[in-house]
């Protein structure tokens, strides 16, 4: 038996318990830094295939690391598990409608994620017992992708000072290998604190929070015309000080994600803005504080593990699926806008978009990038990127066109699609780990290339020096 079918024939013995525990974690949906039911679930999976995990790393509550064997090569393999807020979904169904109304959801797929990622390792776990081969396994719990940063901080911690390798995946609309770049991130929390009083009365005694609050937010929208175009600023009001417009609001406070391709570049937006908050609290004669939320750099690509991960993901091959699975992702589809549905092949070569266009799964596999395009989101695997080769992967888990963090992508996330989208990932990093485990070549020709596209460069945390996670 090849290495391939010998990978895929110890997941599939274990398939079950990959989907239970991925349908426990879409139950438990629990958000960012608060994952402690189910960063235990995923501890105690770990456990029970013989790995030693260690709780509580980097100050993470919700933050682990589970290993196996020892000595080098050390490859890690990275698990998410936070869900979002406010996106509460029936599991099943093709209309929106909230399971517990307010509640949280899987919006982007992490409970497949984290199994996914589990799998992998478990099978790396298995085929080293199997053959002898030397070396080490870790699976990084990493909790707070979402909104928070969870490996930033291990990687602030050292905790990939001795790592390989990194691997990862993520669920997707189609199968391929994510070779590209993404936006660095810096997210603050902007607090104003002004002096209530009656608005009839004695408005001038009042100075308004909310007032700050929005002459900040209109600053901002004029920045953006003089920033470069690759930049993104999004903001929410996370308190507008009050549900009475007969009271002066005396604290008010709105939340910032700022992106760029750079983390200088997102360091002197960072800075702008900072500044035109400063001017609305002198505008309006409040005070403003604020609070960190999270950080991210940029993803520095590695074309070395990315043509490994393609070849293993070539020889896996495409699920099969059945013709209740067909008409299920043609209902999901039937929900999405023309808009929505062609946003899916973006960015494709035109023979892809051609097999693909009018389909509700994508079952074919999309070519690696010849360039290496840049992401308009983020991602905290960036930082891990930085210090140790890293590369991940996308398998089709939803149906074509379904957008991240909507209710579509809660409603199919305990769904035979998404678990067959999960297992094949799960076959696919497994498969490049004990390729470049076996092959010592491939580790080393992809530090090289790290370091050539480093250019000298040392990372440098964007978390500010004195900041700890929260313990929610």
């Amino acid at each position: 038996m090849d290495r391939t079918a010998k990978i895929s024939a110890a997941i599939e013995h274990k398939r079950e318990s990959f989907i239970t525990l991925s349908n426990t974690l879409w139950e438990m949906a629990e958000t960012a830094f608060e994952e402690h039911q189910s960063a235990e679930a995923i501890c105690q999976a770990l456990e029970q295939e013989g790995f030693t995990v260690e709780r509580q790393v980097a100050g993470l509550q919700t933050g682990f690391v589970g290993s196996y064997g020892s000595g080098q090569p050390v490859v890690a393999i990275l698990g998410e598990f936070d869900a979002l807020p406010g996106l509460s979904q029936l599991q099943g169904l093709a209309r929106p409608e909230a399971a517990e109304p307010g509640g949280n959801g899987h919006g982007c797929g992490h409970n497949l994620l984290g199994t996914g990622s589990l799998a992998a390792a478990v099978a790396v776990k298995d085929y080293m017992e199997s053959t002898g081969l030397q070396g080490t396994v870790r699976y990084y719990g990493c909790p707070a992708e979402e909104s928070g940063s969870g490996k930033a901080y291990m990687v602030r911690e050292g905790l990939f000072s001795d790592v390989d390798l990194a691997l990862s995946w993520h669920p997707y609309t189609a199968a391929l290998v994510q070779h590209l770049s993404s936006l660095a991130n810096y997210a603050v929390k902007f607090k104003f604190y002004g002096k209530s009083a009656h608005a009839a009365a004695a408005p001038h005694l009042g100075r308004s929070a909310l007032d700050a609050v929005e002459l900040m937010n209109v600053g901002v929208n004029y920045l953006r015309e003089h920033m470069i175009p690759e930049a993104r600023v999004h903001y929410a009001v996370t308190n507008a000080g009050g549900s009475s417009a007969n009271v002066v609001q005396a604290y008010a406070e709105v939340s910032y994600l700022i992106r760029s391709p750079k983390q200088q570049q997102v360091v002197e937006l960072y800075n702008r803005v900072h500044d035109i908050a400063k001017g609305a609290a002198l505008m309006t004669g409040t005070v403003m504080e604020t609070e960190f939320e999270g950080a991210a750099a940029n993803l520095i690509p590695n074309r070395t593990l990315a043509e490994v991960m393609h070849a293993n993901l070539t020889a896996i091959g495409i699920p099969d699926y059945d013709a209740d699975e067909w008409q299920y992702a043609a209902d999901i589809r039937a929900t999405l806008s023309p808009e929505e549905r062609d946003a899916a092949l973006y960015g494709m070569d035109p023979l892809t978009v051609m097999k693909l266009k009018d389909k509700a799964i994508a079952d074919v596999i999309i070519p690696l990038y010849p360039v290496e395009p840049t992401m308009p989101g983020s991602t905290d695997v960036a930082d891990v990127s930085w210090i140790v080769p890293t590369v991940q992967c996308m398998t089709a888990c939803w149906a074509m066109g379904t957008a991240l963090h909507t209710w579509q992508v809660v409603a199919q996330g305990t769904m035979p699609i998404a678990h067959k989208g999960m297992l094949q990932a799960a076959k696919v990093i497994a498969g490049t780990a004990i390729e470049a485990m076996e092959n010592p070549q491939i580790i080393a020709a992809a530090k090289a290339e790290q370091t050539e596209r480093l250019q000298g460069q040392s990372y440098v945390s964007m978390i500010p020096a004195l900041q700890l996670p929260p313990r929610l």
